[in-house]
């Protein structure tokens, strides 16, 4: 076997790798007497066909079959004889047959980065001091009241910004009708921002059987992409308005809540636990986030390319698979698929060098996924998506199913090392403004395609 490595450009290089005739021609004969035993050729009995005749009907089939061997069984071998560390999967180019008898092929590769890892301990972060207020936990009480609140309809006044209202709705786009967004009976809980605050806004005021036109202008980072960077007219059409009966606020309240709460006292104390705790979670994703800024700002290093195109083709995959569950494509929403990739293959390039960074980190602290995080993994799984450990389990059949799975508990326990040699500096949480609350961000993330059917 003859190894030719030339450099493409920076970790990307291209081998050429040939073959010589004697092991061509042994798997050549090998496949063509495979096709001899069980072809059907009119005029010679099976295992009789000369060979002239199979190379005239199975040549082209054989050649390929062998020159997939050939590829499968070489490749690895010249990787490890040129010492690659290769990162990602090959791109094979030019697999020929020769004329001499040989066979060649190309085999495009890209090789792990070189780097040299800065500072990883002490790292200085700020990080959030956490606070419950007692009008957070009068939000949430108030939640509460308004789930266990019975419903009615109401006929003699317009919606107010606590109602729910069912409306039936129909956009445009330049006085265009978008099919792909159009409502019947949808439950629009007006305040909640699951429909978007712009949209919930445009319906108090209206009454029943009322109808109207909106408008609502999505901006271009829109992450639903039928919607992003139009202004979209909504024609409505109020069908009911109900209110909520709120109960009372009291002991009694409390006891309806659940089993442990004998006063509102108690049942605010909960309350307080339950969205300390919530914040605590937010705030342990939020240091992860800034460990991972400082890691990959103090080192830059090129990252490979197949490896970014990999991700930017899950992102992509992942926006397919969301259009599709509303009976679109890519096209049919007006996404321009190359400008799609563009847009997040920043992203890409960051989420690429931080695994890099990680893994670093991971053969110097020799940090290893173990038997016990793997079960741990299985079980916080399983708790989240209300399955059974064994479930779980059915889903990871092999080594390439596994692989990202043990990644990602790797990423997960260098973290952990991170955040715990960290030096944090607490520091007030930043307030979100006014303005910022009223723009029609929700809008874009909530309002829904296709709906059929209320809540």
């Amino acid at each position: 076997m003859q190894i030719t490595v030339n450099e493409v450009g920076g970790l990307t290089k291209r081998l050429k790798i040939v073959l010589p005739k004697e092991e061509v021609s042994r798997e050549l004969d090998a496949g063509f007497k495979k096709v001899k035993n069980d072809a059907k050729i009119k005029g010679f009995r099976r295992g009789k066909v000369p060979r002239h005749i199979l190379e005239k009907t199975y040549g082209q089939q054989v050649r390929a079959e062998v020159a997939e061997k050939l590829i499968q069984d070489t490749y690895f071998d010249a990787v490890e004889k040129e010492k690659l560390d290769v990162v990602a999967h090959p791109e094979i180019k030019e697999p020929v047959f020769e004329e001499d008898g040989s066979f060649s092929y190309e085999a495009e590769v890209d090789t792990r980065p070189q780097f040299e890892l800065k500072d990883y301990k002490g790292l200085e972060i700020e990080k959030d001091k956490i606070t419950v207020t007692d009008e957070e936990i009068d939000d949430e009480i108030e939640r509460l009241r308004k789930e266990m609140a019975p419903l009615r309809s109401v006929e003699d006044r317009a919606a107010r910004e606590t109602d729910i209202v069912m409306v039936d709705f129909d956009g445009f786009h330049n006085g265009e009708q978008m099919k792909e967004v159009h409502g019947e009976d949808v439950n629009v809980d007006i305040g909640t921002g699951r429909h978007g605050q712009e949209f919930e806004k445009k319906l108090v005021g209206l009454n029943k059987g009322e109808e109207s036109t909106v408008e609502v202008d999505f901006t271009a980072d829109s992450p639903n992409p039928v919607l992003a960077g139009k202004m979209v007219e909504f024609k409505i059409k109020v069908k009911d308005i109900k209110e909520r009966v709120l109960p009372e606020l009291d002991d009694e309240f409390a006891k309806d809540v659940g089993e442990g709460f004998e006063t509102l006292t108690a049942l605010r104390d909960d309350v307080r636990e339950q969205i300390y705790t919530g914040k605590e979670q937010v705030r342990a994703g939020d240091l992860n986030d800034r460990i991972m800024e400082k890691l990959i700002e103090a080192n830059d290093f090129e990252v490979p390319a197949r490896l970014v195109q990999f991700e930017i083709n899950e992102y992509i995959k992942q926006m397919e698979e969301t259009l599709k569950r509303g009976g679109m494509t890519l096209e049919s929403a007006g996404v321009n698929r190359a400008e799609a990739e563009e847009r997040y293959r920043e992203t890409a390039v960051k989420r690429v060098r931080g695994d890099f960074i990680l893994k670093k980190i991971a053969e110097l602290e020799d940090i290893k996924v173990l038997d016990e995080d793997l079960d741990n993994g299985f079980e916080r799984i399983a708790k989240q998506y209300n399955m059974t450990v064994p479930e779980v389990k059915g889903y990871f059949q092999s080594r390439d199913d596994m692989l990202p799975f043990i990644g990602e508990l790797l990423n997960e326990k260098v973290l952990k090392l991170l955040s715990e040699e960290a030096k944090f500096t607490e520091i007030e949480p930043a307030q979100e403004s006014q303005s910022s609350a009223a723009e029609p961000v929700e809008a874009e993330d909530n309002i829904q395609v296709q709906e059929k059917s209320g809540e």
